[in-house]
């Protein structure tokens, strides 16, 4: 199953215990933040690909927090509340959501939902098969192997990582630091210059797939697919 990060933003504690316990069960990996101050940190800080995001709290409450995060991503939003009337999903979805849960809620639902809004931004970790194609570009993920424009690409196995981790973040900004601790290990010794080495080289092999890997600069890379 591809790691997936589900951040959490709720105000109340047991409920987010509760909701985390729901999604590891499911082998889901999850982030937890009590506000929107938290809620934007980790989105800017940590690798999420998705965000449950509770309305009623203070001070900025989840219609504001989702405008705010719908002005610089599109990472998914599912609105996870008691507030369930009409005018409340409506303006939900007006404030960038993609889809809407009233509380209480089953687990199963809950993993579902998630599971159908990742498979419409090509991330769910539920899907099946491990072939992608994204142009030029083919991974099969269970066989490691890699072809560009049908011709076998021979990477080294942190080069297939690499690519790995970055097809599972499409669009992504990720940080030299979290490719480091993630492809390498928390206790690597080495510098991030590891990982700019080892992106050259993958774009060298990748030829003209390897325009995907762009690099933001003063932050890290992203895997780019128009």
């Amino acid at each position: 199953m591809n790691e997936v990060m589900v951040l959490i933003v709720d105000d109340e504690e047991d409920m987010r215990n509760l909701i985390r316990m729901y999604l590891e069960n499911s082998r889901l990996h999850c982030e937890e933040a009590s506000n929107a101050k938290e809620a934007l940190q980790k989105i800017e800080t940590s690798v999420v690909d998705i965000v449950l995001l509770d309305i009623m709290m203070p001070e900025v409450d989840g219609f504001e927090l989702c405008e705010k995060i719908r002005e610089s991503s599109n990472i998914p939003i599912i609105f996870l509340t008691a507030k369930g009337e009409e005018w409340d999903r409506v303006r939900g979805l007006k404030a960038g959501a993609d889809d809407y849960v009233v509380k209480p809620f089953s687990p199963g639902e809950l993993v579902a939902r998630i599971d159908a809004v990742l498979r419409r931004v090509n991330r769910s970790p539920f899907r099946e098969g491990d072939f992608e194609k994204y142009g030029i570009l083919e991974v099969d993920s269970k066989g490691r192997q890699v072809k560009v424009s049908g011709q076998p690409v021979t990477l080294t196995l942190k080069e297939f990582d690499l690519l790995h981790y970055f097809i599972r973040h499409v669009n992504q900004v990720i940080s030299r630091d979290i490719l480091l601790e993630t492809i390498w290990g928390y206790d690597y010794e080495g510098s991030t210059r590891t990982v700019d080495t080892h992106i050259k080289t993958l774009r060298i092999k990748l030829g003209e797939a390897g325009s995907c890997i762009q690099t933001v600069w003063g932050v890290g890379y992203k895997f780019e697919v128009s």
